[in-house]
């Protein structure tokens, strides 16, 4: 009974005596937020795509503080953190091997070696309602995965929430030019003249933008890659009304569909796996059961991005090394929606699977029956993105 007076009075005399710099750092001593000497945190420059909402995680921040750790983070585009300077940055994170791959090969061309780190998976998914999901199945375009609940198709408290999309199928609306009212949308309350399409991040910018192009021209050429500049230019034409349609949005897809009722304007976005789990998390914490107006549907040829955490300096490969290996931050990236890689192996860990089901969230599966889709090289990749998107080439110069 006696400390909580005697601290309230010397909290009271410090402020009366003291600098304001200096009555913080006392306080913090007292309140035990303090936790390391300030000459030991190290700020860590980085570059980030969208796997930064990882790094930007209070929680995760906690941690890495605790490991003498602070970042300080740019937010940028997959293929521009590829494209521009790296220099005065420890680590680089872009969302996928392309981008991460462009950065590592033109540093070894300098002589600078550097280090990859993949402490997590995410697979590009379609990101939909379940209103159009339940359309798509009603033309036989998608079926639900095996697990859901049953009923509800028109925004009701039930129903699967993952959905196996045929690909093929699906860009065959988009070549054919059919609206979601062809597709009789209104059986489920939804009328909407719009093409059947998804939308994605900016190709120029964004790794799911490219990831998804690369997707579609695979499927579009009978699970097929392009050999040479040729075909990938030939490709990139085949493909670039597909992706075109949609006008090729900048935002990121993931937070206009996760904040905003999108129904109407973009029915279908492309985005990350971990950003629709995150979010079914955080509604079962707060609601109590999953958010079933918002489904996933999974590509029938899916491709798995593989981050790769791109470490610059020693410090950045304190960082890479702690994030692939410590259980706090490994867990914490599973409560995020990550696939997290078992530190022993290069596997993904069964860990969320099980997380999910303790919460009453549906798990979801991959079918055997998936073909598992092959991006082109880097150079043709490079080269589509391009012509597809109309961008700036890459600037091999800018290292």
């Amino acid at each position: 009974m006696v400390g909580g007076p005697v601290r309230s009075r010397l909290r009271r005399t410090l402020a009366l005596a003291l600098p304001v710099p200096v009555i913080g750092l006392v306080l913090l001593l007292f309140s035990g937020h303090l936790a390391l000497p300030l000459d030991r945190v190290v700020t860590i420059e980085a570059k980030m795509a969208s796997k930064r909402d990882f790094f930007e995680d209070p929680e995760v921040r906690r941690i890495l503080m605790e490991h003498g750790f602070r970042l300080n983070i740019t937010r940028m585009g997959s293929r521009d953190i590829a494209t521009q300077d790296v220099a005065g940055y420890d680590v680089v994170f872009p969302s996928g091997q392309p981008a991460a791959d462009l950065i590592t090969r033109d540093r070894a061309k300098a002589g600078h070696p550097v280090l990859t780190y993949r402490p997590f998976v995410s697979p590009i998914v379609l990101a939909t309602y379940r209103e159009y999901a339940e359309t798509l199945r009603d033309a036989e375009i998608a079926r639900a995965q095996p697990g859901g609940t049953s009923g509800g198709t028109s925004g009701g408290a039930s129903g699967p929430l993952y959905y196996r999309l045929d690909m093929e199928k699906f860009l065959r609306q988009t070549s054919e030019g059919k609206r979601w009212d062809d597709l009789r949308i209104e059986r489920h309350g939804v009328r909407n003249g719009n093409k059947v399409l998804a939308q994605t991040s900016d190709v120029c910018e964004s790794n799911s933008g490219g990831t998804y192009l690369g997707l579609v021209s695979f499927v579009w050429h009978r699970n097929n890659a392009p050999r040479g500049l040729q075909e990938a230019d030939a490709h990139a034409r085949d493909i670039k009304d597909l992706l075109n349609e949609q006008g090729l949005p900048g935002s990121e897809r993931a937070e206009t569909y996760l904040s905003v009722d999108g129904k109407g304007i973009a029915p279908i976005s492309v985005i990350y796996e971990h950003q629709f789990l995150a979010h079914q998390i955080r509604y079962q914490a707060t609601h109590g059961k999953p958010d079933h107006g918002r489904v996933l549907l999974y590509p029938s040829t899916r491709f798995v991005t593989e981050p790769q955490l791109v470490a610059l300096t020693d410090d950045g490969e304190r960082l890479g090394e702690l994030v692939t290996e410590d259980p706090e931050l490994q867990h914490r990236a599973m409560e995020l929606g990550f696939r997290v890689r078992d530190a022993t192996s290069d596997s993904t860990s069964d860990r969320l699977a099980a997380f999910l089901a303790e919460r009453g969230i549906q798990v979801p599966v991959t079918s055997a029956d998936d073909t598992k889709a092959v991006l082109p090289r880097l150079p043709l990749l490079e080269r589509m993105i391009q012509t597809v998107g109309e961008c700036p080439p890459a600037q091999q110069d800018a290292r």
